[in-house]
């Protein structure tokens, strides 16, 4: 099975050296899979660091991508027209790869038909000691990590895929028309890889947790604070509000009822956070961060039902174009 390596990269040249030689030192066979780097109009000098490497290894193996168009998910589906593989996994320019990913992951792909995406472990590489908060809280979607132990788990749902560990069958991947808008410039205005896994899920293809497929993802210092989490969140109102206007669009008369149930839930996430930790400060920090999550929700709204440019951006369906 040939697997194309997919990353984009955006003014990480000093990160993203160390995920290519990652994925070059894999036990996978070397003539199966390739490495595209997309370039998501960077500032820096990751051209020529990628380059650096495909000198080192031949653009057989590596090959360099620019897309100028902002966001992520713009890199990602770019490069997607571009692979040659019948598996396309994708990661980000701050991961670094155990050497057994690719073949952990090809094999479940190999052995069951009916899987059209899968993710694995992805643990974390603390840029320093991380306060006890963030450790009792935050290793999950909150960091993109995703520890479910050492054994395979195949189902009908997202067994919580990111695209920093993610791979997709290519028939799969264009029949569902690549990913949603993801973040641009900072901040979050579609749902991602979520709205792109929902597809999937719909195209009635399974998911598939691979426990020894692993992938590091470093967490720099200013991701273990009060401010990232506050804008995590905000992100976060962002896209669920994305997601549920394209499964079921709302109208103007409906915000005051929406906005009394934002409320409700505010109150709710408290309590459950309150019982779960029985810490005074984790319950505070929450309650700033989920204020700024039900704010953005409301702001999206709105500009959803007064916006016409907003609706056609969120309803969108082509993605790959």
């Amino acid at each position: 099975m040939f697997i194309t390596v997919i990353i984009p990269t955006f003014n990480r040249a000093d990160s993203i050296g160390n995920t290519i030689e990652s994925f070059m030192e894999q036990t996978y066979p070397h003539d199966q899979y390739e490495i595209i780097v997309c370039d998501n109009n960077s500032k820096d000098n990751v051209r020529e660091v990628v380059y650096k490497y495909i000198r080192e290894y031949g653009d057989d193996r590596i090959s360099y991508l620019l897309e100028k168009k902002q966001g992520a998910h713009n890199a990602r589906n770019k490069a997607a027209k571009y692979a040659r593989g019948e598996l396309l996994y994708f990661t980000d320019d701050d991961m670094i790869a155990d050497k057994n990913l690719l073949r952990s992951m090809a094999d479940i792909f190999q052995k069951n038909d009916k899987v059209g995406c899968a993710t694995g472990r992805v643990l974390p590489n603390w840029e320093c000691k991380p306060p006890q908060w963030v450790v009792k809280t935050c290793q999950n979607g909150l960091l993109s990590l995703n520890d479910q132990g050492r054994f395979n788990k195949i189902c009908q749902y997202d067994l919580g895929v990111y695209s920093c560990h993610e791979a997709i069958r290519r028939n799969v991947f264009f029949a569902t028309n690549g990913f949603h808008p993801d973040y641009i410039r900072g901040v979050l205005m579609g749902d991602g890889e979520t709205g792109l896994n929902q597809e999937i899920k719909q195209k009635g293809y399974y998911f598939a947790y691979v426990g020894n497929s692993v992938i590091y993802h470093k967490i720099p210092r200013y991701r273990m604070t009060q401010k990232y989490l506050n804008n995590r969140l905000r992100n976060q109102g962002n896209a669920d509000s994305y997601t549920e206007y394209r499964l079921h669009p709302f109208y103007r008369k409906d915000l005051i009822k929406r906005n009394i149930g934002y409320f409700f839930g505010y109150l709710k996430y408290l309590k459950e956070y309150m019982v779960e930790y029985n810490s005074l400060e984790i319950m505070v920090r929450f309650a700033i961060a989920y204020l700024g999550y039900y704010i953005s929700r409301s702001i999206y709204d709105f500009q959803l039902v007064h916006n016409d440019i907003m609706r056609k951006y969120v309803l969108k369906n082509d993605f790959m174009e």
